[in-house]
């Protein structure tokens, strides 16, 4: 059970990942990512999450480069993670699009590189193209997102290196046991992207009541939530405030009913598309 901010899971390589970071999907390039960025890393976070359609991997550059200074510590410190976008998926244009990741980032590597979503027809020589990054060293680990079971067996059948990470949508309203019990079986670790639902698990009175006998928020109820279940999670915030108040989770355990009682909000609901049906 991780219990300070900066512990971490290892991965089925062997790579240590922290259980916590910050998301910077939808944070806007210049000042905003880099001031968000540099907050998290000067309050204790030591995982970034940024990808190639966000486009702000040379503000998260920047910060970084920053904060290492500012801060006293070494690249080694942080744990970086970006995304190939679907439009250089394919087996050549993938490794060119972790060179240019690597460039706005300014960093020699990553430590996690991941297939942003399951193309059809392409995700399959794409992962031969992470493999060959991965044994390079250009990633430390590699993974993909937002991928149904059926994607992960399909990709299976061909790899040579076990995917590292799934990234999918998780929250209480998508609690996607399914995809969990699966990656679980094979070793994946499962990470959670938008695990407040956009917003909406701060309102859910539920979740507030169940906070209230901790003293906790419901955001902070959520992301302990997912912590209980093993899965990574990385909440996005632009306020230095916020990005304290989601990493405040180390100092109380929810109980068994409590995880119950928020399993039991699962509504298969998605914030965003179905992996099964995107058009991008």
């Amino acid at each position: 059970m991780p219990n300070h901010l900066q512990d971490t899971v290892k991965l089925n390589n062997g790579v240590q990942m922290p259980w916590f970071g910050l998301g910077v999907w939808q944070v806007k390039e210049g000042d905003e990512v880099v001031s968000s960025v540099k907050a998290a890393i000067r309050n204790g976070y030591r995982s970034i999450d940024t990808a190639a359609a966000y486009k702000n991997e040379e503000g998260v550059g920047q910060a970084i480069r920053e904060a290492l200074e500012e801060n006293g510590l070494k690249r080694e410190d942080l744990f970086i993670t970006t995304k190939v976008w679907n439009s250089d998926q394919g087996y050549e244009s993938t490794l060119q699009a972790i060179d240019t990741s690597l460039s706005k980032l300014g960093l020699d590597y990553v430590d996690l590189y991941l297939i942003h979503w399951p193309v059809k027809g392409k995700y399959k020589d794409t992962w031969k193209a992470m493999e060959k990054l991965y044994q390079d060293g250009k990633a430390k680990a590699i993974g993909v997102c937002n991928f149904h079971v059926h994607h992960l067996e399909d990709l299976l059948v061909d790899a040579s290196v076990t995917p590292a990470v799934n990234q999918i949508e998780l929250h209480p309203y998508l609690s996607q046991k399914e995809i969990r019990d699966f990656c679980d079986s094979k070793g994946i670790v499962v990470e959670a992207w938008s695990p407040l639902a956009q917003g909406k698990v701060p309102q859910d009175e539920k979740l507030k009541a169940i906070g209230e006998k901790y003293g906790k928020t419901a955001a902070q109820v959520v992301l302990r939530w997912d912590l209980q279940h093993r899965i990574i999670t990385i909440p996005k915030s632009v306020h230095e405030e916020r990005i304290i108040s989601n990493a405040d989770i180390f100092n109380f355990e929810l109980s068994p009913e409590d995880m119950a009682a928020i399993d039991a909000l699962n509504l298969n609901e998605r914030t965003g598309p179905d992996p099964d049906n995107f058009n991008f």
